[in-house]
């Protein structure tokens, strides 16, 4: 039986594992928002709600037992400083999980986990995602707009080819039927000459 033994194992070593949940406890702290597996999250909340409750009590020994679990001195300067602003008139429930969906490949069930203080001020990292993405669309955008006058100006240019090419094949055509109708006129004129010196000999002959 498992009584007594709360907690997930996540696939882990005792050592491994904790360095892991401390991983995971430094950013959320930092970044205040990040994407994980449910399971690491659920994990993420138990390990790191006890901690962020000591921070709102500022002294040195609880940022000593804060240190133990974090082990980055950023992380505690932060935790201490403005998340214990934040959180220091809410009596628990810091962290909020949002599940995403499946992940593509091997099928992990995934989730946001966040401050909750965090989501409505915009200092959270979504609304820089939602501006990273709407660049991304707007240079995708510029790129389509910049492909498509490209192509115009090829076609436009193809066109151009192609008439002035239609044009130097009509003007050799004229000139070529020219110079045959030249020369035709000319052999037509030889046979009518040769014919007529043909007849004045023959009125001389006889």
């Amino acid at each position: 039986m498992r009584h007594q033994k709360k907690g997930f194992k996540l696939g882990r070593t005792h050592s491994h594992r904790k360095a892991t949940l401390s991983a995971l406890s430094n950013a959320l702290i930092m970044h205040k928002r990040i994407t994980t597996t449910l399971t690491k999250a659920r994990a993420l909340r138990m390990h790191v709600e006890p901690i962020i409750s000591r921070a709102k009590e500022d002294s040195t020994h609880n940022r000593r037992q804060v240190f133990r679990y974090l082990q980055d001195k950023q992380a505690v300067t932060e935790l201490f400083g403005e998340v214990s602003q934040k959180v220091g008139d809410r009596p628990g429930g810091y962290t909020r999980i949002i599940k995403l969906g499946q992940r593509a490949g091997d099928a992990a069930e995934m989730a946001i986990i966040e401050l909750v203080d965090y989501n409505d001020d915009g200092s959270s990292t979504s609304s820089k995602q939602t501006s990273r993405r709407r660049t991304r669309r707007g240079r995708r955008k510029k790129v389509e707009e910049g492909a498509a006058a490209t192509t115009a100006s090829a076609v436009a240019e193809a066109e151009e080819t192609v008439a002035e090419v239609e044009e130097e094949v009509v003007d050799e055509v004229e000139e070529t039927v020219e110079e045959v109708a030249a020369e035709a006129e000319e052999e037509v004129s030889n046979e009518s000459d040769e014919a007529a010196d043909g007849e004045d000999e023959e009125k001389k002959e006889e």
